[in-house]
């Protein structure tokens, strides 16, 4: 037995089969590599770079930069100078070395009998008439595009056509509100926008063309006009739009009798499928400098406002592929699954850009785990015989909730590695996983990384690492961690709870916060000079594992998005009844964490059942459904230091019921704690 704290935790040993065929078959081995990745990282990455293809080696400074801010300007650079395109090495590189035949992916489509697949030649023919179509429109490099689209196969062609011409992606996933995709559309002065009519999430109907509108209707009010917005007809019919032109079908989706009507701008809007049909299959890549900007993806700031973190070029392209390779521990003839949405950075890495530069055929799937019935993850599984699946550990436990039944009636032979993302995930969940899904023949592969690392961080690798269920495990190469105690002190001692950094670059690391590269350096590197901070809490144990514990800062994990305590407060005072809100992590049984929401109303209002559920229709419209609260609750009064400032450690005490609130000598009143006890709701 190994030992997490003081708790007894089993210890998984790498299984003979897995080991016999993995890439790292060992500690040893493991231990051999990681030491070089952090002694020598230049020449570890040097070497890792020689399997990609670059119009200009890399052959002069592989690295430079600064992490402490007392120095001057934090700056990270790998490979400046050198010249590479992303989409040749996934897509062409492929082709040229003939292989244009292989499955590049197949589409399972929300309806099990909707699916689709596209081969390396005929996704290299796509992603080149589409590059053109963009360029027809005016577009080129250092442009910045905006990609509201659903998990289609015209999503990763869009954004492998903006990285063939050097035009900046930034993918917004389809589920935010149109105040928030207007916000990000603002922020990167977006000229275009590509999205959908519309899709279908289990029974919902998503209008997202009508989404879209409302976004650009609110980005017209601040004088910024979006010259183009290209849509894929997915789900409609000639009939069911208004004023367009030439509206033949291509292969819509198969869907319920409901209709989608949408409305057309002529002046602004095209056809997706109009324009592929006159554009070339020639297009040229943009051959882009290793630090040329690759896309940016918005995530949220403990401000309120999101932050669009900025991915280079050749550092992100070589951390894709190699976290990728060596962590699901890819083979040519695996079928990889990762059921995450490419509006996140899951999506982004190991959906689209990681599996493509090995090679690999992937499975992209639209739906939810629950349609038609809680068995469809594993019904795809025995479909597509998948061998590597990656997912959240949320729907992990939703699915636990529905018991064995649903996993058992299908064949899961195929698979050889589970691995979950976006959160820590509880070992309950973590032994059901491998139990019941995998059947105990199956390497659990438990990742620790954010938007902003562009890889994973934290990861134990599938033929090498003895596994303790809910630990991250061991740093991939290249990966210094450590933790730090408030005071910017390393903690030498096993279980003892610090902040998660990192001492070095690693290729895959964000360069600036777009826009704004003075909150770049204050969100990550001012808190701890010389150090990247996570933001998130961790510890290790007395064998070296480390145990990451969630958000530090004021921002909440909810099934594995992360979301701003301020964004949610600042949706809930524009209610005219509001006059002020604090926003805490609450314990939820299968999200992780859900969002408890206190609320002081203006003098003379009244604290009600419709007044709470126009506060969650508040919050879903400004932000987005999946940032809905789970509990609302009435605040006389809350917590303040004599300055004014909430005290939130409080607020998270109360929601919880723990009347253990910590010292409270620096508060302006008392008595407000017991009267917010004695309002919490029963159901919390």
């Amino acid at each position: 037995m190994a030992t997490e704290g003081n708790a007894d935790v089993q210890l998984f040993q790498p299984l003979d089969h897995l080991r016999r065929e993995s890439h790292v078959q060992s500690m040893e081995d493991y231990n051999a590599m990681y030491k070089r990745s952090i002694e020598n990282p230049e020449g570890f990455w040097r070497e890792i770079s020689e399997q990609f293809y670059w119009k200009r080696p890399p052959t002069g400074m592989f690295l430079d930069y600064n992490f402490d801010c007392r120095k001057g300007r934090i700056y990270i650079k790998w490979m400046e100078g050198a010249q590479t395109n992303i989409c040749y090495n996934a897509v062409d590189r492929h082709v040229k070395d003939g292989r244009g035949n292989k499955i590049a992916f197949y589409w399972e489509g929300n309806n099990p009998d909707d699916r689709g697949k596209i081969t390396f030649q005929e996704l290299q023919d796509r992603v080149c008439k589409f590059a053109n179509v963009l360029k027809k429109l005016g577009l080129q490099k250092g442009d910045r595009v905006a990609i509201y689209m659903p998990m289609i196969l015209e999503l990763t062609v869009a954004m492998l056509a903006c990285a063939r011409i050097g035009i900046i992606h930034s993918i917004v996933f389809a589920g935010f509100s149109s105040e928030s995709l207007a916000e990000r559309i603002l922020d990167a002065d977006c000229c275009a926008v590509l999205t959908t009519d519309g899709v279908w999430r289990g029974t919902k109907l998503m209008n997202l063309k009508k989404i879209v509108d409302d976004a650009l209707v609110i980005c017209e009010k601040s004088n910024h006009h979006v010259k183009n917005c290209l849509v894929v007809k997915h789900l409609t019919t000639t009939e069911e739009i208004d004023d367009h032109g030439d509206t033949e079908d291509e292969t819509p989706a198969k869907r319920p009798s409901r209709k989608l009507k949408i409305h057309w701008n002529k002046e602004r809007d095209v056809w997706w499928h109009n324009e592929m049909a006159e554009a070339s299959t020639e297009c040229e890549p943009e051959w882009m400098d290793a630090e040329d900007h690759l896309f940016m993806l918005y995530t949220s700031g403990s401000t309120g406002k999101p932050k669009g973190v900025l991915h280079t070029v050749g550092g992100y392209m070589m951390y894709a592929a190699t976290t990728f390779k060596y962590d699901f521990d890819y083979q040519e003839n695996d079928i990889y699954w990762c059921t995450a949405d490419v509006g996140w950075i899951t999506g982004h890495t190991y959906v689209c850009y990681g599996p493509l530069a090995n090679g690999a055929t992937s499975v992209i799937f639209e739906g939810t785990p629950f349609y038609p019935d809680p068995g469809r993850f594993w019904a795809i599984v025995e479909k597509y015989e998948i061998t590597k699946f990656y997912t959240a550990p949320t729907a992990i436990r939703a699915l636990m909730k529905f018991g064995d039944e649903f996993v058992t009636r299908y064949n899961r032979s195929s698979l050889k590695v589970l691995a979950t993302v976006g959160e820590p995930i509880n070992p309950e969940a973590w032994l059901w996983y491998y139990n019941v899904v995998g059947e105990k023949r199956c390497a659990i592969v438990d990742t620790f990384w954010q938007t902003e690392t562009g890889g994973h961080t934290l990861t134990p690798l599938p033929g090498a690492t003895p596994l303790k269920p809910g630990s991250a495990t061991f740093p991939f190469f290249g990966i210094v961690p450590t933790i730090l105690d408030e005071n910017g002190q390393e903690i030498t001692e096993a279980g003892k709870e610090g902040y998660l950094v990192f001492k070095q670059p690693w290729p895959g690391i964000m360069r600036t916060v777009y826009g704004n590269h003075e909150r770049f350096e204050t969100v990550y590197f001012k808190k701890f000079p010389g150090y990247y901070c996570t933001g998130d809490g961790a510890k290790f144990d007395e064998d070296g594992y480390f145990w990451v514990t969630g958000r530090i800062d004021d921002m909440v994990n909810v099934s594995g998005h992360l979301l701003s305590t301020a964004e949610i407060e600042s949706a809930l005072i524009e209610h005219a009844q509001v006059s002020e809100s604090a926003v805490v992590s609450h314990p939820h049984e299968i999200k992780g964490e859900c969002t408890y929401c206190f609320v002081t109303l203006k003098e003379g209002c009244e604290f009600s059942e419709n007044l709470v559920v126009e506060l969650k229709k508040k919050v879903r419209e400004k932000i987005g459904p999946f940032a809905s609260p789970d509990f609302v609750q009435n605040a006389p009064g809350l917590p303040k230091t004599r300055s004014g400032k909430i005290m939130r450690r409080i607020l998270r005490k109360i929601a919880v019921g723990d009347r253990n609130v910590g010292d409270i000598t620096t508060m302006a009143d008392e008595s407000v704690i017991e009267k917010l006890f004695q309002l919490r709701p029963e159901t919390a």
